[in-house]
């Protein structure tokens, strides 16, 4: 298997700095963040999400289009708050004290 390319790793790094449990970064925010051209950014996660690499959150609207836009995280990606060790994290914090 071939490595990722620049492109793939410019946009993955954009997405994982961008998403908050908040808010997630739509297409355009990522090729921007990532200062992709959006054609290659649009082909590379349509690449991405098709390797489940990506996943869409959900939808948001936004005021340069009429119809949702996808909102898009890191498939392993989970909010701090959601990690099922972060309780445990707690506890030894505390115990460490």
């Amino acid at each position: 298997m071939r490595p990722a390319g620049e492109i793939r790793q410019a946009l993955l790094q954009a997405c994982q700095a961008l998403a908050t449990p908040e808010r997630a970064p739509t297409l355009r925010e990522i090729a921007a963040h990532a200062q992709v051209g959006l054609q290659a950014a649009e082909q590379t996660i349509k690449n991405m999400r098709r390797a489940e690499v990506l996943i869409v959150a959900r939808e948001r609207r936004v005021d340069y289009r009429n119809r949702p836009v996808a909102e898009y995280v890191p498939a392993g990606w989970m909010p701090a708050q959601d990690c099922p060790l972060q309780g445990l994290a707690r506890v030894l914090t505390h115990w460490m004290r």
